[in-house]
């Protein structure tokens, strides 16, 4: 509503004005109310209760009657009173089921026998009051109220309206969408914080499993190591083999301290090979494992293989002085940084001997590129917002596989790929190129050395991925463990274990005695 107001000369004027306006604004309402009020007693008084159309809208038709003589019943009979408020009571009520009856059936819901129930409270609400002893003496007589009957009345009206809240009661949370809604939101919320605890709970779990050592696999160290106190004349260290340097052999290096691990490893490459004698593994461990991995490919040989065990302690140019990253690791604080990923078990399907045959177009490594989408590119490994990162590589370069790699060891010593890689981990000493692990500085050093193998070579996944198909399996040439699930361990995933256990020679008497369960 629009107001126009135009001043007076005077603010005096103005102020009356004003005042005027005000009590004439009362005036006005005050009348108003009064003809409203005189209006709605005429109509009172003057209306007459119109006749019973039928049983189910009795107490509705009679409810003109009792307004009318409400006013009278104030003076004349208090019981009149009561008996109004009894009916209205039972009028509310009746609605009230009528309503949630109507509601049900426009949602259509399936519910017959509740709609059923409501029905028939409904009509039985309305029934009372149209019982003749009521009817005649109670709601058309305008004789004074017997009491007694009225008490009678009353006891039947409150007996349905009772059972009337206990069925709307029972039935409101059913109806009432809105807290039907918040249920369903709370139910989710504590279904999802289940959820999320039960998922960390089992991530912690499985990661003390895929960390912690087996008592199977200590057992077999264990044994193996006194077999070598027992009788030390019969693992004493031969000469070294020609065959561990000549450069026309296949050469593998292994880096684990598992021994059941590595012995899958040898016999699943030499069985598959067309020329077992070509092979050579050269298995690197710590000095507290050594003595198992002699001791087992002393009383287990592999034909045709030739395998080389040494701790990693042996290699004396691997130190501090001469390798960036062991001094680094003098600082206990960083030594959490790494040995986190250690080398993970890989077994095979077919000949390796091909790969020795890839052109590596000049390149020094070879390996198998992990990415797709915008998932393993070197900006998830690296911190770009370092120049010395962000002006060298490139963001959306894929990854590689650092489980199996093939290596030309001329080009790596053409290309001073070592004196690369420490000059990257010096670099790294305050962790601000990349925050943990082996693969970054891996990364770094073969950016622009590396081929990309057809993913054939190298199936991963089977240690946390469970949807990978059989065909895939069967054409690679190698298929690693890497996750938490290693075929080793009981929380291994059974479709796969298979594919290890095959190449673990049972028939060993420590693995029999070591209950390994395969």
């Amino acid at each position: 509503m629009a107001v126009a107001v135009r001043g007076g000369r005077g603010g005096g004027s103005a102020l009356s004005v004003g005042l005027r306006n005000f009590f004439s604004y009362r005036i006005f309402v005050s009348a108003m109310f009064t003809l409203l009020f005189l209006a709605t007693l005429s109509v009172l008084f003057s209306s007459n209760p119109p006749p019973l159309s039928s049983h189910s809208s009795g107490i509705q038709s009679t409810g003109n009657a009792y307004m009318h003589r409400t006013f009278l019943a104030l003076k004349s009979d208090p019981l009149k009173t009561r008996l109004d408020l009894i009916h209205r009571q039972a009028n509310d009520h009746m609605a009230l089921v009528n309503a949630y009856a109507a509601y049900a059936r426009k949602l259509k819901l399936d519910i017959s026998r509740q709609l059923k129930l409501f029905d028939d409270l409904a009509q039985n609400i309305s029934d009372v009051a149209l019982k003749p002893k009521y009817r005649t003496a109670l709601i058309e007589s305008d004789a004074p109220v017997d009491e007694e009957l009225l008490r009678q009345f009353e006891k039947e009206v409150k007996d349905k309206v009772k059972i009337a809240r206990l069925m709307v009661g029972e039935a409101k949370e059913s109806y009432d969408n809105q807290s039907k809604i918040q249920k369903l939101k709370d139910t989710i919320f504590a279904v999802n914080e289940l959820l999320i605890k039960a998922k960390k709970n089992g991530a912690f779990a499985s990661l003390i499993a895929a960390k912690s050592t087996p008592k199977s696999l200590h057992c077999l160290a264990m044994r193996l190591m006194g077999e070598m106190i027992e009788n030390p004349e019969k693992y004493r260290d031969a000469e070294p083999k020609p065959e561990f340097e000549d450069p026309s052999l296949y050469h593998y290096a292994l880096f684990s301290d598992n021994v059941i691990a590595v012995s899958v490893v040898v016999n699943s490459t030499v069985m598959n090979a067309a020329e077992k004698n070509k092979h050579v593994f050269h298995v690197v461990t710590d000095k507290m494992n050594v003595a198992a991995m002699k001791v087992w490919f002393k009383k287990q040989p592999v034909e045709g293989a030739h395998v080389e065990v040494k701790a990693v302690e042996e290699y004396t140019f691997l130190n501090s002085s001469y390798v960036p990253v062991l001094k680094q690791l003098e600082s206990a604080k960083l030594q959490k940084f790494y040995f986190e990923n250690r080398a993970e078990n890989a077994t095979k399907d077919k000949d390796l001997t091909p790969l020795w045959r890839i052109d590596m177009d000049g390149k020094v490594n070879a390996a198998v590129e992990t990415c797709f989408g915008s998932f393993h590119r070197y900006a998830q490994y690296l911190n770009f917002s370092h120049p010395l990162i962000r002006d060298k590589i490139n963001p959306k370069a894929c990854a590689w596989a650092f489980g199996m790699n093939m290596f030309d060891l001329d080009a790596w010593r053409r290309e001073k790929l070592t004196e690369e890689y420490h000059y990257w981990q010096k670099l790294n000493q305050d962790r601000t190129l990349w925050k943990s692990g082996t693969l970054p500085p891996g990364l770094i050093t073969f950016y622009s050395s590396t081929k990309s193998l057809d993913k054939s070579w190298h199936v991963l996944g089977l240690g946390y991925n469970p949807s990978i198909s059989m065909d895939e399996i069967n054409g690679a040439a190698v298929i690693h463990f890497n996750g938490n699930m290693k075929p080793w361990l009981d929380i291994a995933m059974n479709q796969y274990k298979h594919l290890w256990s095959k190449y673990v020679d049972g028939d060993m008497v420590f693995v029999q005695m070591c209950n390994f369960g395969l």
